[in-house]
Formats: structure tokens, C-alpha cells, sequence
């Protein structure tokens, strides 16, 4: 009974998902990434399987005490006033049912259309129902990567990756306010191989440090924006021939060492 309770809400959703692709242009594709380079590797994949698992749960758990409150509240009126519990019995049917079928069906729209996509340069992230939501979070902004996991979660194997960028804030913040997606943080979200997505992460990001003028990172490089490797030359020459010609002076007149 069950298998074909789920392939006739999969027919359903599969309906509904193909009026959408084809009235409101919902993506059904990843979104593109101009590539820098000839041989720039861009990278596309999706929420893991077992994010639609964690999701549907969410929705069942929801779905049943919700259509219990209305069950209890249609049975409470039939008690005191059964005639007025017979009228109620269609429109109490109908408010337990129909919500359920649209939550069911943006659940697998969520999932559908989620779109994760890195290159070289930069990481794109395409999400939402009615609404889609692309953001671009480029390597050379990126402050940090972390990965976040639930007990929920472990339990279907999947798991979330946080990219932060500078001037991030605090992330369990703008997590609580339901900024994930804002501009200080992306959110890569349920997938099954956080620890391999974030060490191709960190390893952009390594990529986007060069040596140069700047702060140094926890690579014991430096950090510069804008500038080439060919006017970091020659700005480190111009510094040595200023160190040659006398040195550096600093507000108090004093000698800096180069």
C-alpha cells in the first residue's frame, strides 16, 4: 500500500513540477559560471538524497500535529454540537488535506531546486520555491569554512558547510534571523560529503592567496586585492631601492628595518 501511495504522490509531483518548468521558467538546470581560464574545472552538484529524507521527516512530524489539533477540534465540536460538526466535516477534511499536499510538494521543489556550483574563482548558490535566490561568494572574500551537523542530521548522513566572508558577522545569528543566505554567508546545505566539499573549498581559497602586499593569513601568506603579481615586482622594488637610498622613516623619525 504504501509504495503506491508514494508513486502516486510522486506522479503528482512530477505533474506539478512540469507545469511549473514550463509556465514560470523554473530552473531546472545548474546555474552557469563564466570560466576564467580554458582549464578551469567548474564543479555542479545538489543536495544529497538523504537531505530530501531529512526534510520530508520535518514535514511529516509537522503534518501529523497539525492534522491531530484540527482532528481534536473537529471532534470537540461534534461532541457539544453534532450538527455543526457534520457542516465542519468537509472544510476540517480539506484544511487537514490540501496544506499537507502543497507542503509535500515545496519540499521536493526545494530540493529540486537547490544548485551548488564552485569554480576556480568564486561558488554560486541557487535556491527557493517561488522565488529563486542565486548568491556568488568569490575565494578572496572568504574568511572561513565550517561545517555544521545535527543529531538529525548524522543520522541521514548529510550535513551543512558555512562560508563566511568578511564582515560575516556572527553566523549563529544571522542563522537564528534567517540570513543565511545574506551576503556575509552562504550556506551549502545538506550534503553528504561536507568534510571532501570543504577541503576543495579551503583549497580555493588557498589558491586565491598570493604572495604580495598585505596581512598575512594562517598560511603565513599575504593577502592583496586588486593588485598583480607584475605591480607587486615592482612596488617590492621601488621598496628596496627607498631601503637602499636611506631607509624607511617612520612619524617619530626613527629607522624601520626592511
Amino acid at each position: 500500500m504504501k509504495p503506491k501511495i508514494e508513486a502516486a504522490s510522486q506522479w503528482c509531483y512530477q505533474g506539478i513540477w512540469g507545469v511549473l518548468t514550463r509556465y514560470f521558467r523554473v530552473p531546472d538546470q545548474p546555474p552557469t559560471l563564466p570560466p576564467t581560464a580554458e582549464d578551469e574545472q567548474i564543479q555542479s552538484f545538489k543536495p544529497a538524497y538523504g537531505f530530501l529524507n531529512y526534510l520530508r521527516l520535518q514535514f511529516w512530524v509537522a503534518c501529523i500535529l497539525i492534522d491531530l489539533g484540527i482532528l481534536i477540534g473537529w471532534v470537540i465540536i461534534l461532541v457539544n454540537s453534532p450538527w455543526i460538526g457534520v457542516a465542519l466535516a468537509l472544510p476540517a477534511l480539506f484544511l487537514a488535506v490540501v496544506p499537507d499536499v502543497i507542503a509535500y510538494i515545496a519540499i521536493h521543489l526545494r530540493f529540486d531546486t537547490t544548485w551548488y556550483v564552485v569554480s576556480d574563482r568564486s561558488l554560486r548558490i541557487r535556491r527557493g520555491i517561488w522565488v529563486i535566490h542565486e548568491t556568488t561568494i568569490t575565494f578572496d572574500n572568504v574568511q572561513n569554512v565550517s561545517i555544521s551537523q545535527g543529531p538529525l542530521q548524522r543520522y541521514f548522513g548529510i550535513a551543512d558547510v558555512l562560508v563566511e566572508t568578511a564582515g560575516g558577522g556572527d553566523k549563529r545569528a544571522q542563522q537564528q534571523a534567517g540570513h543565511a543566505m545574506g551576503a556575509h554567508l552562504g550556506l551549502i546545505q545538506g550534503i553528504a560529503n561536507a568534510t571532501e566539499i570543504r577541503s576543495q573549498l579551503m583549497a580555493r581559497v588557498g589558491e586565491s592567496l598570493t604572495s604580495g602586499l598585505g596581512d598575512e593569513d594562517d598560511l603565513g601568506r599575504t593577502r592583496h586585492s586588486g593588485w598583480t603579481d607584475e605591480q607587486v615586482t615592482v612596488l617590492r622594488e621601488i621598496r628596496d631601492l627607498v631601503v637602499a637610498a636611506g631607509g624607511l622613516r617612520d612619524g617619530t623619525g626613527s629607522r624601520q628595518q626592511p
